[in-house]
């Protein structure tokens, strides 16, 4: 759009007397479908345009001024330091001012302008997003979570009618790209499944209300959304124009993010930040539903590029494009889908052993779930996960609950598919017993990882030990010992050096 066919008030903004601060000369100006933005040096201003898309309606003054007033407080919770102050613009005949005396005639939002090199998305482009930022960003986004808003009313949102019908309206507006970007088999897989699920797991969804899981979360925390600046992970530009967007499972959130590494082809990545962000709020059940949302991510994804495609002021070339765009989003929506064959491993060993540093390894190369017992442990007796426990923690009746509700993740998880990590010491018969005779029930395939280390090794491991769940010192492991594997055990053992390469060892059994 050239400067002569924008809005006489998007004319003035571009000029840099319209501000009342020095500005970074030209005014760059980025539009979107729904608002222009004004990039002038030290500050970014937003301006809504005067629209209505049925989901989305600013169609009117004071709605424009309602959701610039939600744009900052929502922001506010993630990006802070992005989002400064909702601004009048007035009006002296032609001539426009920012924040200026008189009635008002349009709302800017004023923003603290970062490179566009802080973006996630940069970061991945350049090979700067490292597993430790990603871990980082778990702990941002479960915070984030933990103090968000929720409510019967919030809570409504998380009722099969209402998420279901933002997901059936998807495969209604797709159909037209069948036999082009999709195909009709992945069509009718993706529908089937989230058919299937709605119908088959009601009680799963109303345990998903039940338990607060639905609250007022981002709803666009994509990796292009979140921002590295001044050392500070920076979550931004959460949906502020519509309900249904926002008030959601936690898991809806969080998939944008594993969607977007899966895409580029970096599932270990994703499964690092995953792991992160569940052991920090204790959701492991939330898995169940992952499978959901990150398909429906996916899904609207290829949709919205799809649409492309029925534009005729789009270039061939553009469109030739969209459409490999389209088709790898369009099959990723479906293989989320997918059925998989679950697995439980069972880590085994005295504290120090190493038990954790190889799950993590093994999470990583086999995308699995990994929950360690000591998370398990303060979870259950509302201990943050940075705080030391008292002996409370460790009385025998807690400990077999922690191994109760290991045993119950273990089983439900794997029957859902997935390889899931018992990390625990499992230093008892009776305890490996309770978990054989599960997986033998549910017909799980099953293996134990028992780790060992020089005794010396395992006093310097738990010496140097820093920032970690584990609340397990060097003075304890006089008092530990590992009960003997029972003949019956002995077939899904894989004793392992944790001194030595572990590929070599994992290689034959287990990878």
């Amino acid at each position: 759009m050239t400067d002569a066919l924008l809005p006489p008030l998007i004319q003035q903004m571009m000029a840099p007397e319209f501000y009342p601060h020095p500005v970074k000369e030209p005014i760059q100006l980025v539009q979107t479908h729904i608002s222009y933005v004004l990039l002038t040096g030290d500050y970014a201003y937003k301006v809504k345009k005067p629209i209505n898309f049925g989901f989305l309606d600013f169609s009117t003054l004071a709605q424009r001024q309602h959701f610039c007033a939600e744009e900052l407080r929502l922001n506010q919770r993630g990006a802070a330091e992005l989002y400064l102050d909702v601004l009048p613009i007035t009006a002296a005949g032609e001539q426009f001012q920012l924040n200026g005396a008189g009635e008002a005639v349009e709302y800017t939002v004023k923003m603290q302008q970062f490179p566009q090199s802080s973006l996630f998305t940069e970061l991945f482009d350049r090979g700067e997003l490292t597993e430790d930022l990603l871990v980082q960003l778990a702990h941002v986004l479960a915070r984030f979570h933990a103090q968000a808003a929720t409510s019967d009313y919030i809570r409504s949102f998380g009722s099969i009618a209402k998420i279901r019908a933002a997901i059936d309206e998807n495969y209604e507006q797709t159909e037209q790209y069948i036999g082009g970007p999709q195909t009709q088999q992945q069509f009718d897989e993706t529908r089937q499944y989230t058919d299937r699920l709605f119908a088959e797991q009601q009680s799963l969804f109303a345990s998903r209300v039940a338990h607060n899981w639905i609250r007022e979360c981002h709803g666009d925390v994509h990796l292009r959304n979140i921002a590295l600046w001044h050392h500070k992970i920076l979550l931004f530009d959460c949906i502020e124009f519509n309900e249904p967007f926002r008030f959601v499972d936690v898991m809806f959130d969080i998939a944008y993010i594993i969607m977007d590494l899966d895409a580029r082809s970096r599932p270990d990545l994703s499964n690092r930040f995953l792991n992160a962000y569940i052991e920090q709020m204790g959701d492991w059940e939330g898995l169940q539903v992952l499978p959901l949302y990150l398909s429906r991510q996916s899904y609207v994804r290829a949709k919205v590029t799809s649409f492309l495609l029925s534009d005729p002021s789009v270039p061939d070339a553009a469109k030739q494009e969209a459409t490999a765009t389209a088709a790898r989003y369009y099959r990723l929506a479906w293989e989320y889908t997918q059925p998989q064959p679950g697995r439980l491993l069972l880590m085994a060993g005295l504290s120090g052993a190493g038990k954790s540093t190889v799950a993590r390894y093994l999470a990583k190369h086999l995308h699995a779930i990994h929950i360690r017992s000591d998370a398990v442990r303060k979870h259950l007796a509302g201990v943050t996960l940075d705080a030391r426990g008292n002996a409370d923690l460790y009385t025998p009746e807690m400990t077999q609950k922690t191994y109760d509700r290991l045993l119950h993740l273990g089983i439900t998880l794997a029957a859902q598919g997935y390889t899931v990590i018992l990390d625990a010491k499992y230093d008892r018969q009776p305890l490996r017993q309770s978990v054989i005779a599960q997986a033998q029930a549910h017909q799980l395939p099953l293996q134990i990882l028992h780790c060992t280390a020089p005794l010396a090794v395992m006093q310097e491991r738990l010496q140097q030990r820093q920032n970690d769940v584990s609340d397990a010192t060097a003075d304890l492991l006089p008092q530990q010992s590992m009960a003997e594997f029972a003949p019956a055990e002995q077939p899904l053992v894989l004793t392992l050096d944790t001194t030595q390469d572990l590929e070599p060892q994992l290689k034959q059994r287990v990878f």
